[in-house]
């Protein structure tokens, strides 16, 4: 029996709290994306693709607003903790749903590990012979605790933490700006001469920056799951889209820009203190880089709290369609307490990592999610197509969010997507992460179909 996409799956909500406001919602659109990606994965991308970097800043992020209108589209529709999951469950099938959910759930899971590794390696740095697994396991105890507090609570944390780091990366675009202009005070303009070779690295260079920043963009989809706990969550996902939007364009790839004409690609300081420590120590601004490591710290603690949210109301989606163990979905004043509780056991199991192989486990848990992102993706995209067709045939007045130029933008993005698939296969370094995907969505689209098989029998 096929699957209908214009029935939706049940998933009340009703004992989630709606305690976020629009300004929350907006923050937590940059909370779960500016982290480890953009202020500590980013110098990967730079020395291997040069000043193209910011070539490939700027198609991933053409892609990634393709998405996040799809996203969109679907949320201002059918607004649902469970976001994509939900929506591929309504598009293709419980399978696809639970395909997406979980594999997302894993991804944010693993990225919550990532970005507490990432702070204690920071402070560690100004406190050095203190444990580096020592300051994961605080950082997890603080951000478990402040998911379990109710949602506006954590609202609240996350909007001032973002609002620090998106003031911060501002600032660093006119201090920037202002010294390539050659007007900073005391700084001599570099002009073009980091740029003489835009890519040093060839081809070969582009893709493996272009795959750096494909997955530095990971973790937007999260306000489009928040929006089922706002006040108003169609005008607030749809208002979360745009000015996410935007934003992507001037902090990601305007930040690229100005480093990479700033600081040559091929300093050794870029991989030894971070690109944006780098850039600002080249202005000789005094402390500058400084205080751009403690907003590197931020940036990296405001996406832990962000992804341990988003991982935690994932999970009760997925509980209340009936798609997850029915323990996890248990609610205490409106929040999923149990599902925030598993949500973070892998977080404290990287305090064991952290301290068993504290050399290379951050290679290695990137390597675990490897190309995660695009799976979702994918799957957006195809349940977006499927949607939006029912939607006018049935319900054209809920298309408060329209993808643009339907649906050929919508076949561009898929085979870019693709095409980045390709592209990973090629290269050594990133086919591993493809692989470990690959094995992984295989596994959970498995589970996902014969379990729908079984339901459907018993339905019988």
């Amino acid at each position: 029996m096929p699957h209908t996409p214009a029935k939706a799956p049940q998933e009340s909500g009703a004992a989630l709290s709606h305690g976020l406001k629009q300004r929350h919602l907006s923050m937590i659109a940059l909370g779960g994306v500016i982290g480890a990606g953009l202020f500590v994965g980013s110098g990967a991308g730079i020395a291997a693709a040069g000043p193209s970097i910011v070539l490939a800043y700027a198609l991933s992020g053409l892609l990634v607003m393709l998405v996040m209108r799809m996203l969109g589209e679907m949320s201002a529709a059918y607004p649902s903790s469970g976001s994509f999951s939900s929506h591929a469950e309504r598009a293709i099938g419980p399978w696809a749903g639970f395909t997406a959910g979980w594999s997302f759930w894993v991804l944010l899971c693993t990225a919550v590990g990532l970005e507490g590794i990432g702070a204690a390696k920071i402070v560690t740095g100004w406190l050095p012979g203190t444990p580096e697994w020592a300051w994961v396991a605080l950082f997890m105890l603080v951000f478990c605790g402040t998911n379990l507090a109710a949602v506006k609570n954590f609202g609240e944390f996350e909007f001032w933490f973002a609002a620090l780091k998106v003031g911060a990366i501002a600032l660093f675009l006119v201090l920037g700006v202002l010294a390539v202009a050659g007007v900073l005070p005391g700084t001599d303009s570099p002009g073009t001469a980091h740029l003489t070779d835009l890519f040093p690295g060839g081809g070969e260079g582009l893709v493996v920056g272009l795959l750096a920043s494909v997955f530095a963009y990971g973790g937007l989809e999260t306000v489009t799951i928040a929006a089922a706990e706002s006040e108003d969550p169609v005008r607030g996902v749809a208002s979360a889209v745009r000015t996410a939007m935007w934003r992507i364009a001037l902090f990601y790839v305007g930040s690229m820009a100005v480093i990479v004409t700033l600081v040559p690609w091929d300093s050794a300081e870029i991989a030894e203190k971070g690109p944006y420590v780098a850039a600002l120590d080249a202005l000789g601004i005094p402390g500058a880089g400084q205080l751009m490591n403690v907003i590197v710290l931020i940036a990296l603690l405001s996406a832990m709290n962000a992804n341990v949210y988003g991982a935690s109301r994932i999970t009760y989606s997925l509980v209340e369609r009936g798609l997850g163990p029915k323990a996890l979905g248990r609610v205490s004043s409106g929040v999923p307490r149990v599902a925030v509780l598993a949500s973070s056991v892998f977080g404290f199991l990287c305090v064991v990592l952290s301290y068993w192989r504290p050399d290379d486990v951050f290679s290695w848990l990137l390597n675990m999610i490897g190309a995660v992102i695009l799976v979702v993706w994918i799957i957006v995209a195809v349940s977006q197509l499927r949607l939006r067709r029912a939607l006018e045939r049935e319900a054209p007045d809920r298309l408060t969010v329209r993808m643009w130029a339907f649906p050929h933008l919508t076949w561009v993005a898929l085979a870019g997507m693709a095409t980045i698939f390709v592209l990973m296969a090629r290269e050594p370094d990133t086919r591993v992460q493809l692989y470990a995907t690959g094995a992984m969505t295989l596994v959970l689209a498995s589970v996902g179909y014969a379990r729908q098989k079984r339901l459907l029998v018993a339905s019988v």
